[in-house]
């Protein structure tokens, strides 16, 4: 995005209508960001702001977005971005934030205890008010009751049927609804609460401010089982052990987690199958026969 272009001067007008002043852009960094948007900071010589850009299409993922650090924000648990404005124009959309000055280094232990009070804010179903992306899969999200319906229908069913359609057939599908079908065998005596989640919890999306304290950011939203969050956690790896042992003691996780971690981490690896491609086939399907001989044992 070059200077003084009408995207420029859009994007200004939209941060000038969402903080009711003006704002003019004085410089625009590029900043390295994740894969799927460009990212800028953008200031006018006193206020910051960090832009996500991407086409039109994406005001959508935007807008889940935007909802999402609202709503983790208005938990008053664990620091976010706030955000400032979504927008739109003939060819991009965008979604405009608070800048933070962020550092890989801080209070893990926070993060932990932080997390952990996130989790104790629940709903009375899983699920949430509207579907939002995982990375820019869509990530389906209406509310259900059931656990086990929701996470077997909304998560794992559609990120399956989404590699068929990519051409991921044969054993993995085979496995895939083997898991499917005895999906309850790893929950007898175990009852998830509907927990906020973050929904995306890999090391790419904490940081922690000058202060040490910690942020949560690039959210997957939804409630769910707080496992969920943990397991991912440990997908690949970035987190302390100072971490989960802080987050264990404000709330102990329960035995079967050491198999279900698995089941969670199973949807993450299948998306990252539709959305890559590559080797993530054949590490969705050792993690599914894992699971399912951990089920037989």
């Amino acid at each position: 995005m070059k200077n003084n272009t009408p995207l420029q001067k859009n994007i200004a007008t939209s941060i000038s209508a969402a903080i009711s002043q003006k704002f003019s852009l004085a410089s625009l960094n590029t900043i390295a960001g994740g894969c799927i948007n460009a990212t800028y900071v953008v200031n006018d010589g006193d206020r910051y702001f960090f832009i996500k850009l991407n086409t039109r299409r994406s005001l959508f993922m935007f807008e889940a977005e935007y909802q999402a650090l609202l709503e983790l924000e208005n938990s008053n648990t664990i620091r976010v971005p706030h955000p400032v404005c979504t927008g739109l124009d003939d060819k991009y959309s965008w979604l405009v934030m608070e800048h933070l000055s962020l550092h890989n280094n801080g209070n893990h232990h926070k993060l932990g205890e932080q997390l952990a009070a996130m989790h104790r804010l629940t709903r009375t179903s899983f699920g949430w008010d509207r579907d939002n992306t995982i990375g820019s899969t869509p990530q389906i999200n209406t509310p259900d009751k059931d656990w086990l319906k929701f996470f077997r229908n909304r998560r794992l069913q559609y990120q399956l049927r989404l590699a068929a359609t990519k051409g991921y057939t044969g054993s993995l599908q085979k496995a895939g609804a083997a898991l499917v079908n005895c999906m309850d065998d790893f929950f007898i005596g175990y009852k998830p609460v509907p927990s906020l989640l973050h929904g995306d919890l890999w090391s790419g999306n904490y940081a922690f401010i000058e202060n040490g304290d910690p942020v949560l950011f690039d959210p997957a939203l939804y409630y769910g089982d707080r496992e969920a969050d943990i397991a991912m956690t440990e997908l690949f790896g970035g987190f302390s052990s100072e971490f989960r042992s802080s987050y264990e003691d404000c709330w102990p996780l329960d035995d079967g987690y050491k198999t279900r971690r698995y089941l969670y981490n199973c949807y993450h690896i299948l998306n990252h199958l539709n959305l890559f491609g590559g080797g993530y086939a054949r590490q969705a399907e050792d993690m599914i026969m894992r699971l399912l001989s951990e089920r037989n044992a």
